[in-house]
């Protein structure tokens, strides 16, 4: 009969698999309205779902919203949205008026979407270039991908950015952490299974080398490992 590995048991919306995300203090986005307003900051808070602490806004017109808070920003301080709006941590522009260089987070993948790019907590983007209404940023990783000028994103580096220097040691202190987000831990490899968990597993070799190429239209349960890989081995200098 075989078994359904890990993989495909995830996502089935069992219990074990379902994130705790009643406890989550909300999505962390820009306001919904574009136009140029003023905000203040009302309270700033931690989430077990966020990386990063999380301010909570209320603007002008009447709209509150949970954000991601920069550095250097406090309760009381005045934020602000729009073209007018002064390059100062925690404001929110459209790329096109953000001048190169500027340090930025939370872009928009999609005009109005909320942000969707750099939201982990001490994380920040640069704006490199502007060309023919689209906009290169030069994202955490190095990576320089393109936006729309009308994407927004905020002024500043996202705060929480210690959080990676102070080691876990214990391992149920780690699981503990993943699971508070819905995320697996420990991952254990396939070769270390057993044969009815994994296609890679068996406990009558320590052999290493059983995974091997799966084409693209495996079936689920087999689709692991290096998929419709385009080429495989060393290469030759």
């Amino acid at each position: 009969m075989g078994k359904r590995i890990i993989q495909q048991a995830r996502g089935k919306g069992g219990p074990s698999y379902r994130a705790p995300s009643h406890t989550y203090k909300g999505s962390a986005k820009h306001p919904s309205s574009k136009e140029a307003t003023k905000g203040t900051i009302l309270a700033l808070t931690s989430c077990r779902g966020h990386s990063a602490p999380l301010a909570l806004i209320q603007y002008e017109n009447g709209e509150a919203t949970v954000t991601l808070a920069p550095e250097g920003i406090r309760v009381g301080d005045i934020v602000e949205t729009g073209a007018q709006a002064e390059l100062n941590p925690g404001n929110v522009l459209e790329l096109k008026n953000i001048p190169e260089g500027t340090l930025v987070y939370n872009i928009e993948s999609m005009p109005g979407d909320g942000g969707k790019f750099c939201r982990a907590g001490g994380a920040c983007a640069k704006v490199v270039t502007h060309s023919g209404g689209k906009v290169t940023i030069m994202l955490p990783s190095k990576k320089q991908r393109e936006f729309l000028g009308t994407c927004r994103a905020a002024i500043g580096t996202i705060a929480g950015g210690g959080r990676l220097d102070k080691p876990f040691l214990k391992a149920g202190k780690r699981f503990y952490a993943k699971r508070a987000k819905n995320k697996l831990y420990p991952i254990v490899g396939g070769a270390a299974q057993n044969a009815v968990d994994h296609p890679f597993g068996n406990k009558r070799t320590s052999r290493k080398s059983k995974a091997r190429p799966t084409a693209r239209n495996a079936p689920p349960g087999r689709k692991v490992g290096s998929l419709a890989a385009r080429r495989t081995g060393r290469k030759k200098k």
